[in-house]
């Protein structure tokens, strides 16, 4: 336990942001889970099928679980530059995290409404994942040292 608190004193307070964010993430996953199981349930579909071939495959069930795959499919690299790029930037970090989370969830309400054009809506996520991306960046640029020169200043200020 020594260890650990010695890790917690070297990190910004703010970082508790960023876990609060990283923890919200769990729930907005669960949520879409559970939206995937009502969905099995409302419409048939027996596990281990991933998805329909209802309708060709166009039908609201694989809707609500293609929104929820896609989600997962990107989850690893929004926790990495979340948990990244908080280290530098805590509460811009966790600011972009929320607005990725908000994109996410918008994503998959459109989408889960059979009419996956909607899910168009869910793309205001990208703006926290850009921030998030430009975060980590900075913080490996500062780690290496490359906030030095000219064309470092624009970007690598502290």
């Amino acid at each position: 336990m020594a260890n650990q608190s010695k890790i917690v004193e070297l990190l910004d307070p703010n970082y508790g942001y960023v876990v609060f964010v990283a923890l919200d993430s769990i729930f907005v996953n669960m949520w879409m889970a559970m939206n995937v199981v009502r969905a099995r349930k409302e419409f048939n579909v027996k596990y281990p099928i991933m998805y329909s071939n209802e309708n060709g495959g166009d039908n609201k069930f694989n809707c609500i679980q293609r929104a929820h795959q896609n989600t997962l499919e990107g989850y690893p690299a929004f926790l990495a530059l979340l948990l990244l790029g908080g280290l530098q930037y805590p509460r811009i970090s966790a600011g972009a995290g929320a607005i990725y989370l908000l994109g996410r969830v918008a994503y998959a309400k459109g989408y889960s409404s059979g009419e996956a054009e909607k899910r168009k809506y869910g793309a205001v996520g990208y703006i926290g994942s850009l921030i998030l991306l430009g975060n980590s960046v900075s913080l490996g640029a500062h780690l290496l040292g490359w906030c030095g020169g000219k064309l470092a200043k624009a970007c690598c200020k502290k």
